[in-house]
């Protein structure tokens, strides 16, 4: 009992001490060791923060009005203006010059998204108007530009080269705050899956990515752009350690179309393919997990003109290891109309290599049966371009699951199993015959999920 009061009082001591001396030791900490000055990321942020941007953009949004305000009699009787009553929406973002002589910026494309007015304020305090050039919804990219009058732009790194472990920063405008620099590292490479946008690749990262910082850059050591930080994973919305970021190559191959098409021209494949599981592993004979199989190939696409089949597992997508079916979706996503694709695949026991042209879109429509058994009995097509981008349901039988299930002709697909479905493709992606379909159905001005088991 003595002996631990004793030792008590000793840690007492010595923490009274310490209070006592830290004042005076901080003082006195040295600014040089071995004569040279401590290490500071100081140098790498004069250089680069120029470079990025704060977002600012307005939005003019109708409001919906009571039936009562658009009869004509009721509107001349209490003088109402016959414009439609409007709100604006203002929101906040970041962006980096990556084009100092034409005043090219990168940002999300949700930053700037249906926005009337976008401004840019530049590190040095200036506010300059910006135009959009192009955008690409699916992969959350965007290009703006602003006069290009003394800027400074980002040296751009090769995102293949990065490793889990390296340092970065992060440069962004996190809640309107203005321009702010966080640390960390690269926590993993390649995330796919996660549904937060048509197109993944992502960079995870410890470095704090908060509401605000979209758009905005990830950059080494070096002070060259790695990658755009798009998203954070966070219940509260605000940064618990994950963040993610689109590679630096995935976006400048994209950034090239924006300039001059204004969109992704992106091309079609043909192929379905699904990820390999211990069932399939087993039955194939295979080593390993690696590659995706084929489950279906599209009549008279790039694929059925290169003789790939049902049943083969890709390895390979132009010399890219493949992991699972998200990797081919997103790297066939990049390619344009006319590119070659060179495939490795493994068909009964042998590897071939096969290339194939990337051939245009078609406007597909499928029976749901096809899609999943659920949806026999509806025929399915991806919406016009006039409406929300989904998949829309055409036909229903009435004797059909579906509509007893309460699906109706108009209804349209915008989500599955929680991957946001711009097309009939991406629907057939994420679907998978022996397992539950979960959607998210817009009808209309409503919005509904609907689970088919």
């Amino acid at each position: 009992m003595i002996i631990n009061n004793v030792n008590s009082i000793r840690k007492f001591i010595i923490l009274l001490i310490g209070l006592v001396w830290l004042p005076s030791a901080a003082a006195g900490w040295p600014t040089e060791v071995a004569g040279k000055p401590l290490p500071s990321l100081a140098p790498i942020l004069e250089k680069s923060m120029p470079a990025v941007v704060n977002i600012a953009t307005t939005t003019n949004i109708d409001m919906r009005e009571s039936p009562l305000l658009r009869d004509p009699f009721f509107r001349h009787f209490f003088q109402l203006p016959d414009r439609p009553l409007r709100r604006k929406k203002n929101s906040l973002g970041s962006g980096v010059i990556i084009d100092k002589q034409q005043g090219y910026i990168l940002t999300n494309n949700h930053v700037i998204d249906k926005a009337d007015e976008i401004v840019v304020t530049l590190n040095d305090g200036r506010q300059l108007n910006a135009k959009l050039i192009g955008k690409d919804p699916e992969a959350d990219i965007a290009v703006i530009q602003v006069p290009a009058d003394n800027l400074t732009e980002l040296p751009i790194a090769n995102s293949d080269n990065l490793r889990v472990g390296d340092f970065v920063i992060a440069i962004g405008n996190p809640f309107g705050l203005g321009q702010t620099a966080t640390s960390g590292i690269i926590s993993a490479l390649g995330r796919t899956g996660l549904g937060i946008e048509g197109y993944e690749d992502f960079i995870q990262t410890d470095a704090s990515i908060n509401p605000g910082n979209s758009g905005g850059a990830l950059v080494n050591i070096r002070g060259e752009l790695i990658g755009i930080n798009t998203a954070i994973l966070a219940p509260s919305g605000g940064n618990v350690g994950i963040g993610f970021a689109i590679p630096s190559n995935m976006v400048m191959t994209l950034k090239e179309s924006l300039i001059k098409h204004g969109q992704v021209k992106r091309g079609l494949l043909g192929v379905t393919t699904q990820d390999l599981t211990r069932d399939l592993i087993k039955a194939f004979g295979l080593k390993n997990r690696n590659g995706a199989i084929i489950s279906r190939v599209q009549a008279d696409s790039a694929a059925d003109r290169a003789d790939l089949q049902p049943g083969d597992i890709i390895l390979r997508v132009n010399g890219r290891k493949i992991k699972n079916s998200f990797e081919i979706r997103n790297i066939i996503g990049l390619l344009q109309i006319g590119d070659t694709v060179n495939l490795k695949i493994l068909r009964d026991n042998k590897l071939q290599k096969i290339s194939a042209i990337i051939g245009k879109p078609q406007r597909l429509q499928l029976t749901g049966r096809k899609v999943h058994p659920k949806l026999k009995g509806t025929l399915l097509s991806s919406t016009p371009k006039d409406q929300i981008e989904g998949v829309l349901f055409e036909k229903i039988k009435r004797s059909s699951y579906a509509w007893k299930a309460g699906l109706r002709p108009g209804d349209i697909i915008v989500s599955a199993n929680q991957f946001r479905i711009r097309n009939l493709e991406q629907l057939l992606s994420v679907s998978n015959p022996k397992q539950r379909l979960m959607l998210n159905i817009q009808r209309g001005g409503e919005a509904f999920f609907l689970v088919l088991r």
